[in-house]
C-alpha cells in the first residue's frame, strides 16, 4: 500500500509540475496551494520533484549549446570580417552625402521659398473667401448698433435676426462670430431694457400731463354740452323739442382716440386738442412692439396693466383739504378723466394691451373709491356755493367720462345725496338769514308814506286787501318788515334749488317735487324753528308776540303764491297725483299757536309781577274805602294790552282775556289762601273784596270783544261767592243749600271755606281779631265753632 500511495504521489506531483509550466503565472497559485492541502511531508517530496526536474532541464540545455556553439563562432567570425567592410561603405556614402547636401543646398532653399508663396497665396485667397463672408454679418452688427443709437429698436431686432438665422451660421467657427453669437441676446435684453426705461418715463409723465387731458376733456363736455343746450333752446323756440340729455346714453358720438368734438362743432375758435396731442404715446407702442418680436409681450402686459392700477390707486387718493375750495374737487376730477382718457386711447390704439374688461375693472374699482371720496368730503362742506360747484363739476365729470363709454348712473345716483347735503348747506345758510331777519324787524306794522312804496311792497309781498287799498297815504300794513323778506328768501331757496336740478337729466315732475320737498323742508324746519327760538326769546315781548302771529297769518296765506311760483317755474300742473303740497300752513299754525301760548304766559307772568307788588294789612280794622293800587295798575295794564290784541284773530284775543282773568282770580284766591298767612281780619276780607270788584268791572267792561253775557265775569265766579259768604256770614244758608244744584254758595268748597274761617276765628290771646265779637256778642263765636265743626264733617266726608 505504501508502493501505491508513492506512486500516486509521484503522479501528483508530475501533473502539478505540467501545469505550472503550462500556465500562466497569474494563475499559479490555486496550484501551489493545492501542495500544502495534501498529505503531510507532500511538500518536501514536492521540492525533491521540482529541484531534479530543474537539473533535467539543465541538462538539455547544456546539450542544445554544445550542438549549436561552432555555428555560433562561425558566425561572429564572418561578422568581424564584414565590419571593416562596413566602415569603408560608411565612409563612402558619408562623403557623397556631404558633396550631395553641398551640391542641393541651394535648390533647397529655392523650393522652400516657393512653398512659403504658394502657402501664403493659398491663405490670402481661403482669408479673401472667409472675409467675403463675414462682412455682411459685421456690416449688419454695425446697422444694429446705429439703429440701435437712433431709437429704431424694431430695425435694430430684425437686423439681428437676420444676423442669426444668415450671416452667423456661415462662419460659425470663427471666434469673433462666437462672440457676436453670443452678445446678441445681451444686446436685445438692453433695448427691452431701454424701451422699458422709456415706457417708465411715459408712465411718470403721464401722471403730470393726466391733469391737462382731463381739464382738456372736461372743458370740451362742457362746451358741447353748451352746444346742445343752444341746439335744444333753438328746438325749442320752433316748437320742437327733444332730450338734451339721457342718463343712459349720451346723444353726442365718440370716436376711439377720444376726439369730442371739433372747434367747428361747438363753435369755438380755439384749437380742440385731443389725448394723442397732449402725450406722446410713442414708447407705449414701441414697447409693445419690441416685447411682441422679443416674443414676451406677454410680461409687458402685466407690468403695463399692474403700474397702471398703481397710479389709478394714486390718482384716486384725494387731497386731505379737497372739500375746502372747488379747484381742489376740479384738480382731482381732472387727473381721473385724464387718466381714463388715457386708457382709452391705449384700449383703441393697441391690440389687447388693455382690454375692455381691464378698463371697466379699473373703472368700477375707480366709482367706488370716487363714490366713497365724494361722499365724504362733500359731508364736510357747508357752504351752498361750494356745493353747487361740486355738483356741476360731477355732472361735467360724469358726461365725459359717459362719453368715453364709462357707466356713470352710480354718479348721478350720489349727486342725489348731494342734492340733500346741498338742502342742508342752504337750510343751513337760510337759518342764518332768517334769525337776521328777525333780529332786524321792529315787529311794528309796515309804514306805507306813497304809492310808490306801497307798490314795492306788494311787489315783493302778495298782499290783497280791499280795506286798506282804499285807505289814504300815509297808511300802515299790518305785517312787519320781516314778511315780505322772508317770502322773498323763501323764492330765492327755490331759485337756490333749482339751479342744482339743472343738468340733472331730471323730469319736470321729479325736480317739482324736488323744488316742493326744499320748500317743505325750510318751512317745516329752518323756519319753523327760527320761529320757535324767536317767540322763546326773553326780550320778545306782548306786542311782539302780537305781530309775531299776525306776519304767520301773512304767511300763511302766502303759501298758495309759493305754490303758484314753483308751478310756473316747472310747469307742473300742482292737480298732478303726485305732486307734493307745501306744509307751510301747518307750520305757520304752530308758530301761531306757540306764539298765542306764549303770549297766555307772558301775560301771566306779568299779572304775577303786579300781584307779587300787593301789600295788604291783613289785620285791618277797617277798609280803605278804594281798591288797592297794584291792581288798579294791573287793570290799566290789561286794558292797554288787550286794546293791542285787537289785530289778533278773535278767538287769541277771546282765549288770552279769558286765561288772563282765570289767571288772576286764581292768584287772588290762593293768596288768600297762602298757609303762611295765618290771620286776616274782617277788614282785609272787605278791602279784598274792593280789589275782586274792580277785576270784576273790568271782565263786565268787555275789554275783548266776542264775548257773550257775563261770561268773563265768570272766572272770578268762585271768589265772589266766598267773599259774598264772609261778607254777609251768610253760614246757615250755605250750610242749608250745600250739594244743591240752586245753592247760592254753589262755588264754594268747604276746604276752602273752613281755611279761611280758620284764619278769621280766636287761635292767640295775643292776637285775638274777635274781641269786639266777644264784648258784643258771645254767641257769635260759638257760632263760628259750630260752623268750623260743620265745615270738618263736610270735608271729611268729601274726602271719604
Amino acid at each position: 500500500m505504501e508502493a501505491n500511495e508513492t506512486l500516486e504521489c509521484i503522479t501528483e506531483h508530475e501533473r502539478i509540475l505540467q501545469e505550472i509550466e503550462s500556465t500562466d503565472t497569474a494563475c499559479v497559485g490555486p496550484t501551489l496551494r493545492s501542495i500544502y492541502d495534501d498529505q503531510p511531508n507532500a511538500h518536501k517530496r514536492f521540492m525533491e520533484k521540482l529541484d531534479a526536474r530543474i537539473r533535467n532541464h539543465d541538462r538539455e540545455i547544456e546539450k542544445m549549446c554544445n550542438f549549436h556553439h561552432q555555428g555560433f563562432v562561425d558566425a561572429i567570425t564572418e561578422l568581424l570580417k564584414v565590419r571593416a567592410d562596413a566602415e569603408k561603405l560608411m565612409g563612402q556614402v558619408t562623403d557623397t552625402n556631404r558633396r550631395l547636401q553641398e551640391a542641393g543646398r541651394e535648390v533647397t532653399a529655392q523650393t522652400e521659398e516657393v512653398i512659403r508663396c504658394r502657402i501664403q497665396q493659398r491663405n490670402m485667397a481661403t482669408t479673401v473667401e472667409k472675409l467675403h463672408l463675414c462682412i455682411p454679418g459685421s456690416a449688419a452688427v454695425r446697422v444694429a448698433i446705429y439703429t440701435v443709437c437712433l431709437y429704431r429698436y424694431y430695425a435694430a431686432l430684425k437686423t439681428m435676426e437676420q444676423l442669426e438665422k444668415v450671416f452667423i451660421p456661415r462662419v460659425s467657427q470663427y471666434r469673433f462670430c462666437q462672440i457676436m453669437a453670443e452678445n446678441l441676446p445681451r444686446l436685445r435684453e438692453e433695448i427691452k431694457e431701454i424701451s422699458m426705461s422709456d415706457l417708465k418715463d411715459f408712465l411718470e409723465s403721464i401722471r403730470k400731463h393726466s391733469d391737462k387731458v382731463g381739464h382738456t376733456a372736461m372743458r370740451q363736455a362742457q362746451q358741447h354740452r353748451t352746444f346742445n343746450s343752444a341746439v335744444a333752446k333753438q328746438a325749442s323756440m320752433g316748437h320742437y323739442t327733444k332730450p338734451v340729455y339721457s342718463l343712459n346714453g349720451r346723444t353726442h358720438s365718440h370716436t376711439h382716440y377720444g376726439r369730442l368734438l371739433t372747434a367747428d362743432e361747438t363753435g369755438d375758435e380755439e384749437e380742440i386738442l385731443t389725448a394723442q396731442d397732449l402725450v406722446d404715446f410713442s414708447p407705449v407702442y414701441r414697447c409693445l412692439h419690441i416685447y411682441t418680436v422679443l416674443g414676451d409681450r406677454e410680461t409687458f402686459e402685466n407690468y403695463y396693466r399692474k403700474q397702471r392700477k398703481k397710479q389709478a390707486r394714486l390718482v384716486l387718493q384725494p387731497q386731505a383739504n379737497m372739500h375746502e375750495t372747488v379747484e381742489g374737487y376740479r384738480r382731482y376730477f381732472n387727473q381721473i378723466v385724464g387718466f381714463f382718457v388715457v386708457e382709452d386711447h391705449i384700449l383703441h390704439a393697441t391690440q389687447g394691451l388693455v382690454t375692455r374688461a381691464f378698463t371697466d375693472e379699473l373703472w368700477n374699482m375707480a366709482l367706488s373709491k370716487i363714490i366713497a371720496v365724494l361722499r365724504t368730503h362733500s359731508s364736510y362742506c357747508d357752504d351752498p356755493d361750494l356745493v353747487l360747484e361740486l355738483k356741476n363739476l360731477i355732472v361735467i365729470f360724469a358726461d365725459t367720462l359717459q362719453g368715453y363709454g364709462f357707466p356713470v348712473n352710480r354718479l348721478f345716483d350720489l349727486l342725489f345725496e348731494v342734492r340733500d347735503q346741498y338742502n342742508e348747506t342752504l337750510l343751513k345758510k337760510w337759518a342764518l338769514v332768517f334769525r337776521w331777519i328777525f333780529e332786524l324787524d321792529n315787529y311794528s306794522p309796515i309804514p306805507v308814506e306813497t304809492e310808490e312804496e306801497y307798490i314795492l311792497v306788494v311787489s315783493r309781498f302778495p298782499f290783497h286787501d280791499a280795506e286798506i287799498e282804499k285807505q289814504d297815504f300815509p297808511k300802515k300794513l299790518p305785517m312787519s318788515q320781516s314778511v315780505p323778506q322772508i317770502y322773498t328768501q323763501v323764492k330765492e331757496l327755490i331759485y337756490a334749488s333749482l339751479k342744482f336740478s339743472e343738468s340733472l337729466h331730471r323730469s319736470s315732475t321729479e325736480i317739482d317735487d324736488m323744488l316742493r320737498k326744499s320748500t317743505n323742508l325750510l318751512l317745516t324746519r329752518t323756519l319753523s324753528s327760527c320761529l320757535q327760538n324767536l317767540i322763546k326769546k326773553p326780550h320778545i315781548g306782548l306786542t311782539e308776540l302780537v305781530q309775531i302771529i299776525i306776519n304767520t297769518t301773512h304767511l300763511e296765506q302766502a303759501c298758495k303764491y309759493l305754490e303758484e311760483f314753483i308751478t310756473n317755474i316747472t310747469n307742473v300742473s300742482p292737480e298732478t297725483v303726485h305732486t307734493t303740497r307745501l306744509y307751510g300752513l301747518s307750520t305757520f299754525k304752530d308758530a301761531r299757536h306757540a306764539a298765542e301760548g306764549e303770549i297766555y304766559t307772558k301775560l301771566n307772568q306779568k299779572i304775577d309781577e303786579f300781584i307779587q307788588l300787593a301789600d295788604y294789612e291783613w289785620g285791618m280794622a277797617e277798609s280803605d274805602g278804594r281798591a288797592s293800587g297794584y291792581l288798579m295798575d294791573l287793570i290799566n295794564f290789561l286794558r292797554s294790552t288787550f286794546q293791542v290784541f285787537t289785530h289778533l284773530p278773535g278767538k287769541v284775543a277771546q282765549t288770552a282775556c279769558m286765561s288772563a282773568c282765570k289767571h288772576l282770580s286764581t292768584s287772588l284766591m290762593q293768596m288768600l289762601l297762602d298757609t303762611e298767612l295765618k290771620q286776616i281780619s274782617m277788614g282785609a276780607i272787605q278791602q279784598f273784596n274792593l280789589d275782586v270788584i274792580q277785576c270784576e268791572l273790568f271782565a263786565s267792561s268787555e275789554p275783548v270783544p266776542g264775548f257773550q253775557g257775563d261770561t268773563l265775569q265768570l272766572a272770578f265766579i268762585d271768589l265772589r261767592q266766598l267773599l259774598d259768604l264772609f261778607m254777609v256770614w251768610d253760614w246757615s244758608t250755605y250750610l242749608a243749600d250745600y250739594g244743591q244744584p240752586t245753592s247760592k254758595y254753589l262755588r264754594v268748597n268747604p276746604a276752602t271755606a273752613l281755611a279761611l274761617l280758620e284764619k278769621m276765628k280766636d287761635t292767640s290771646k295775643k292776637n285775638n281779631i274777635f274781641s269786639q265779637f266777644r264784648k258784643n256778642d258771645r254767641d257769635k263765636q260759638k257760632l263760628i265753632e259750630t260752623v268750623v265743626k260743620q265745615l270738618r264733617s263736610l270735608v271729611n266726608g268729601m274726602s271719604s
